[in-house]
Protein backbone atom coordinates (compact mmCIF):
# COMPACT_ATOMS: atom_id res chain seq x y z
CA UNK A 1 0.00 0.00 0.00
CA UNK A 2 1.28 3.45 -0.88
CA UNK A 3 2.08 5.94 1.88
CA UNK A 4 0.54 9.40 1.61
CA UNK A 5 2.80 12.30 2.68
CA UNK A 6 1.81 13.89 5.99
CA UNK A 7 0.97 17.34 4.63
CA UNK A 8 -1.30 15.91 1.90
CA UNK A 9 -3.05 13.82 4.55
CA UNK A 10 -3.49 16.91 6.74
CA UNK A 11 -4.93 18.90 3.81
CA UNK A 12 -7.43 16.12 3.15
CA UNK A 13 -8.44 16.09 6.83
CA UNK A 14 -8.92 19.86 6.82
CA UNK A 15 -11.14 19.66 3.77
CA UNK A 16 -13.23 16.89 5.33
CA UNK A 17 -13.74 18.88 8.55
CA UNK A 18 -15.02 21.81 6.52
CA UNK A 19 -13.89 24.32 9.11
CA UNK A 20 -13.17 27.82 7.76
CA UNK A 21 -15.00 30.66 6.15
CA UNK A 22 -13.58 29.94 2.71
CA UNK A 23 -15.00 26.44 2.62
CA UNK A 24 -18.39 27.73 3.75
CA UNK A 25 -18.34 30.38 1.04
CA UNK A 26 -17.52 27.79 -1.65
CA UNK A 27 -20.20 25.48 -0.27
CA UNK A 28 -22.73 28.31 -0.47
CA UNK A 29 -21.75 29.05 -4.06
CA UNK A 30 -21.93 25.35 -4.86
CA UNK A 31 -25.43 25.11 -3.39
CA UNK A 32 -26.50 28.19 -5.33
CA UNK A 33 -25.28 26.74 -8.64
CA UNK A 34 -26.85 23.33 -8.12
CA UNK A 35 -30.06 22.46 -9.86
CA UNK A 36 -33.24 22.17 -7.82
CA UNK A 37 -34.48 19.13 -9.69
CA UNK A 38 -32.88 16.20 -11.43
CA UNK A 39 -30.43 13.57 -10.39
CA UNK A 40 -28.37 14.22 -7.28
CA UNK A 41 -24.62 14.52 -7.87
CA UNK A 42 -22.44 11.56 -6.93
CA UNK A 43 -19.72 13.77 -5.47
CA UNK A 44 -20.34 16.01 -2.49
CA UNK A 45 -18.41 19.25 -2.06
CA UNK A 46 -15.68 17.63 0.07
CA UNK A 47 -15.12 14.89 -2.51
CA UNK A 48 -14.86 17.48 -5.28
CA UNK A 49 -12.15 19.32 -3.37
CA UNK A 50 -10.37 16.06 -2.55
CA UNK A 51 -10.42 14.97 -6.19
CA UNK A 52 -8.95 18.32 -7.22
CA UNK A 53 -6.25 18.04 -4.55
CA UNK A 54 -5.38 14.56 -5.75
CA UNK A 55 -5.11 15.82 -9.31
CA UNK A 56 -2.97 18.84 -8.43
CA UNK A 57 -0.76 17.39 -5.69
CA UNK A 58 -0.31 13.73 -6.57
CA UNK A 59 -0.28 14.19 -10.36
CA UNK A 60 -2.81 11.39 -10.80
CA UNK A 61 -4.56 11.16 -14.12
CA UNK A 62 -8.23 11.98 -14.36
CA UNK A 63 -8.93 8.41 -15.40
CA UNK A 64 -7.41 7.05 -12.16
CA UNK A 65 -9.30 9.56 -10.04
CA UNK A 66 -12.53 8.69 -11.85
CA UNK A 67 -12.04 5.00 -11.09
CA UNK A 68 -11.42 5.70 -7.40
CA UNK A 69 -14.63 7.77 -7.14
CA UNK A 70 -16.62 5.45 -9.44
CA UNK A 71 -17.70 8.16 -11.88
CA UNK A 72 -16.89 9.01 -15.50
CA UNK A 73 -13.67 10.73 -16.47
CA UNK A 74 -15.63 13.59 -18.05
CA UNK A 75 -17.32 14.26 -14.70
CA UNK A 76 -13.92 14.44 -12.98
CA UNK A 77 -12.72 16.85 -15.66
CA UNK A 78 -15.75 19.10 -15.20
CA UNK A 79 -15.39 18.94 -11.41
CA UNK A 80 -11.71 19.90 -11.46
CA UNK A 81 -12.37 22.76 -13.88
CA UNK A 82 -15.23 24.00 -11.69
CA UNK A 83 -13.09 23.97 -8.52
CA UNK A 84 -10.15 25.66 -10.26
CA UNK A 85 -12.38 28.37 -11.77
CA UNK A 86 -14.07 28.99 -8.42
CA UNK A 87 -10.72 29.40 -6.69
CA UNK A 88 -9.44 31.76 -9.38
CA UNK A 89 -12.61 33.88 -9.27
CA UNK A 90 -12.23 34.20 -5.50
CA UNK A 91 -8.93 36.06 -5.93
CA UNK A 92 -7.32 34.63 -2.79
CA UNK A 93 -5.54 31.92 -4.73
CA UNK A 94 -4.63 33.87 -7.87
CA UNK A 95 -1.07 34.22 -9.10
CA UNK A 96 0.46 37.55 -10.13
CA UNK A 97 0.13 38.49 -13.76
CA UNK A 98 2.84 38.47 -16.41
CA UNK A 99 3.62 42.19 -16.02
CA UNK A 100 4.08 41.88 -12.25
CA UNK A 101 6.48 38.99 -12.75
CA UNK A 102 8.50 40.92 -15.32
CA UNK A 103 8.78 43.99 -13.06
CA UNK A 104 9.55 41.97 -9.94
CA UNK A 105 12.99 40.39 -9.94
CA UNK A 106 14.86 41.67 -12.96
CA UNK A 107 17.53 39.03 -12.42
CA UNK A 108 18.05 36.15 -14.76
CA UNK A 109 18.85 32.59 -13.90
CA UNK A 110 21.25 30.91 -16.27
CA UNK A 111 20.57 27.34 -17.29
CA UNK A 112 23.17 25.44 -19.29
CA UNK A 113 22.14 22.46 -21.35
CA UNK A 114 24.73 19.93 -22.45
CA UNK A 115 23.68 19.04 -25.99
CA UNK A 116 26.92 17.52 -27.23
CA UNK A 117 26.77 14.42 -29.37
CA UNK A 118 27.90 11.14 -27.94
CA UNK A 119 28.96 8.23 -30.15
CA UNK A 120 26.68 5.19 -30.12
CA UNK A 121 28.15 1.72 -30.39
CA UNK A 122 26.71 -0.11 -33.35
CA UNK A 123 27.58 -3.49 -34.81
CA UNK A 124 29.93 -3.49 -37.78
CA UNK A 125 28.25 -3.62 -41.19
CA UNK A 126 30.02 -6.74 -42.41
CA UNK A 127 30.01 -8.83 -39.26
CA UNK A 128 28.74 -12.36 -40.08
CA UNK A 129 28.17 -13.23 -36.42
CA UNK A 130 25.14 -10.94 -36.04
CA UNK A 131 22.92 -12.86 -38.51
CA UNK A 132 21.67 -16.12 -36.93
CA UNK A 133 20.54 -17.82 -40.20
CA UNK A 134 21.36 -17.33 -43.83
CA UNK A 135 18.67 -16.26 -46.26
CA UNK A 136 18.95 -19.46 -48.27
CA UNK A 137 18.21 -21.55 -45.15
CA UNK A 138 14.84 -19.87 -44.48
CA UNK A 139 11.70 -21.03 -46.34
Amino acid sequence: MRQIPARVRDEKKDVRKGGGNTERKYAAEHAKNMRKSGRKPKLCMEDKLLATLEYLREYRTMAHIAVSYDIAESNIHATIRWVENTLVRDGTFSLPGKKALLKGSGGYDVVLVDATETPIERPQKNSGGSIPARKSGTP
